[in-house]
């Protein structure tokens, strides 16, 4: 497989960004920007709940990385008055990690699960019971001598995470109270974000900046952060006070993202298509042996935001890239030009 671009790419936080995102990340639902129906939903939920006196009603939350999962979950802890313990699912490796976080928890907790989606199926089987009557049952020992042991948990909340809700049993799935598929943001939701980001890192920004680093973001508050940062480091480096427009695109020109926010692997994905399958409609699993690639990463990385540009289709017959893409690429379509 190629190594060239870690599947997350610019969705993911390097390690010396950790503590500036946690800073960037809203504390208050106020702070939050997009997502109108998830947030207009879990206020009522919230609500209801501190109205009852009670724990809130088990939430999954889904759709591509870097949309605000984690911020919505920890909001949520905040809202509630509890403490968020957090996980994910490639860490519970056994039966016992499972139960030793819950049988840790306090009334009303939050435990929030990252990647749910990897959740060993072993694991999910002491999750159900957990969820839905709040016990947990163990089995101690082996052979004739083993005993089952159940115990009680106090009222707790679990929120889930997953990039890949399809891989999800359907039995876990049934046994959230509320499901929310995060979508992408608006250019004017990921501007308002650039613009509070930089006034909390304290980086002046001129308006032409934003609104370049608005259209390369993929949609996406946690790539705007990225390139914000990264703008942030090109204009201190070169000694300019403000980010301005030339600072913008010479920050994109060095990560070799274009105006559109497609990266290297975007482009190759789309020339790979038009150059090797006409264009399309093609399989899947042939684009992945043609880019040495996972299915999985173009599924779920690479495609979703080519489809919301317009320059992806999914088909029965297979992919199919689109005029625009085309257009955007400078290339000829066979037949003639755009």
């Amino acid at each position: 497989m190629s190594n060239e671009l870690p599947p997350q790419r610019l969705t993911a936080a390097a390690p010396e960004d950790a503590s500036i995102d946690q800073a960037l990340r809203p504390l208050v639902w106020d702070e939050y920007v997009g997502q109108k129906k998830a947030r207009e939903n879990l206020k009522v939920i919230i609500e209801a709940a501190r109205l009852r006196n009670e724990a809130m009603d088990h939430v999954l939350f889904s759709g591509p990385a870097g949309l605000g999962k984690t911020t919505l979950a920890y909001l949520v802890g905040k809202e509630m008055g509890a403490q968020v313990k957090t996980t994910s699912g490639p860490a519970l490796e056994k039966m016992g990690d499972m139960a030793a976080i819950l049988t840790n928890l306090e009334p009303n907790d939050v435990l929030f699960i990252d990647e749910a989606h990897r959740i060993n199926r072993m694991i999910e089987e002491v999750l159900y019971p957990a969820m839905e009557s709040r016990k947990l049952h163990l089995m101690i020992g082996k052979g004739p001598s083993a005993r089952s042991l159940t115990i009680d948990l106090p009222p707790f909340t679990l929120i889930a995470a997953t990039t890949r809700e399809n891989l999800l049993s359907a039995p876990l799935r049934s046994r959230f109270g509320g499901t929310f598929r995060l979508e992408y943001y608006s250019q004017d939701d990921i501007r308002k974000i650039i613009t509070r980001s930089a006034r909390i890192l304290g980086v002046a920004m001129a308006p032409e900046a934003v609104e370049i680093l608005a259209r390369a973001a993929r949609a996406t508050p946690r790539v705007a952060n990225r390139l914000l940062k990264r703008a942030r480091d090109f204009a201190a480096v070169n000694g300019k006070p403000v980010v301005d427009e030339a600072c913008a695109r010479a920050t994109l020109e060095l990560l070799d993202i274009d105006e559109a926010g497609l990266e290297p692997h975007d482009r190759r994905l789309l020339e790979v298509i038009i150059d090797k399958f006409g264009g399309g409609p093609v399989g899947v699993n042939s684009i992945a042996a043609a880019l040495s690639e996972e299915r999985g990463v173009i599924e779920d990385i690479y495609e979703p935001y080519l489809m919301t540009l317009g320059f992806l289709q999914r088909t029965p017959a297979g992919r199919v890239v689109l005029p625009s893409a085309y257009e955007h690429l400078q290339l000829k379509r066979k037949g003639g030009m755009l």
